[in-house]
């Protein structure tokens, strides 16, 4: 069955991780033994990957912050280093698309064409790789900070931004992020009239409870989480409660299922030694939440970021690579979700809101 990932750090991977993603999984394992850090010599995602799980489109990210918390290789001393960061993700993703590994996709037209051809390819059963149709990509911002002023959005638009999350981790130029209790900044307040204007999606994911009750005032727009789980579940603040939840759901929005362990079960500490055995079922348990939430299943899909700065050691232990999104349809079976539910969280929801917002 195809899927659709709502949320990937292709770019900062490649770039600031030093990952050539067009090898294979365990190529790039073998290439970082020895290299110190959290998901060094374990990581979970790459092109040949992405084919074999059957991944036709993913939200591919521009990741750089500046917060004032200058952190390696994420978090910068100034706008312009974050902006010039976040520029040269977005040309490696144009070079990956002149080599023709993806596709990146602007408008309705190019969506439903590209879907076609997956759809085509997957009906046939085809295990072919020379005739599979290449990875889509749509450019998601993931902390507004490259940004240099709110009015400056309409030429990330004509770049290809068509989703922005104002904050990521800490107190972001345009909003509070996770871990603060900040609300937009009036460069955020701007941002998000720009934003209606171009009709850029609105992330919520990563604001502060204080800057998502806002930001939802403020803004009617397009509104997703593209990588979120539930606090009823994993009761800490990275995650969204039954009202934020439901407040998406109202808006025909959807949320996307991360696979970060830190957020599928509680108590779960990176580098902990007693931690508890987490699996796939935990991604089952938070989507069938909020299917019961939505009183439907139209309004979560997948947004792993199982790229997004670790690897099988904070994954579910069921999951070696990102091709094994595939098992959560039989999970998801066993749960009693009907063949066309399935669907629609691993591709058709994702899609569905795609369509809309571009125009039906």
């Amino acid at each position: 069955m195809l899927i659709i990932d709502a949320h990937l750090d292709l770019g900062w991977n490649a770039l600031q991780w030093n990952r050539n993603l067009e090898l294979s999984t365990s190529t790039l394992r073998m290439l970082e033994v020895g290299i110190v850090g959290p998901g060094r010599a374990m990581g979970t995602t790459a092109l040949p990957e992405l084919r074999r799980g059957r991944v036709a489109l993913c939200f591919a990210t521009l990741l750089a912050r500046s917060t004032g918390r200058p952190e390696a290789y994420i978090d910068y001393g100034s706008a312009a280093q974050a902006y010039g960061v976040a520029r040269g993700q977005l040309a490696y993703y144009q070079a990956l698309e002149k080599t023709g590994h993806v596709r990146i996709i602007y408008e309705r037209a190019a969506l439903d064409a590209h879907m076609q051809e997956w759809q085509a390819w997957d009906a046939d059963q085809q295990s072919d790789g020379a005739k599979q149709p290449p990875l889509g990509l749509i450019i998601s911002m993931e902390s507004a900070d490259p940004i240099l002023e709110a009015d400056e959005l309409g030429e990330w638009q004509a770049a290809g931004v068509r989703l922005i999350g104002p904050a990521h981790y800490g107190p972001g130029r345009y909003a509070g992020g996770t871990g603060t209790e900040l609300p937009l900044t009036p460069l955020g307040r701007k941002l998000l009239s720009e934003m209606k204007r171009y009709n850029v999606i609105l992330d919520a994911t990563h604001l502060s409870d204080q800057a998502f009750w806002e930001a939802a005032r403020l803004y009617d727009g397009p509104m997703i989480a593209s990588h979120n789980s539930c606090r009823s579940l994993v009761p800490h603040q990275r995650q969204f409660d039954d009202e934020q939840l439901k407040l998406i759901i109202e808006r025909d929005g959807v949320i996307g299922m991360p696979l970060d362990l830190i957020m599928l079960q509680f108590g779960w500490i990176r580098g902990g030694r007693h931690n508890p055995p987490v699996s796939l079922h935990q991604v089952v348990d938070h989507i069938d939440h909020i299917c019961q939430l939505a009183g439907n299943s139209k309004h979560v899909g997948i947004g792993s970021d199982l790229d997004g700065g670790f690897g099988r050691e904070q994954s579910p232990q069921d999951l070696d690579t990102i091709a094994d999104l595939q098992l959560l349809r039989s999970l998801l079976t066993q749960r009693g979700y009907a063949e066309a539910d399935c669907a629609a969280i691993l591709h058709g929801n994702w899609l569905r809101l795609l369509r809309h917002v571009w125009g039906e």
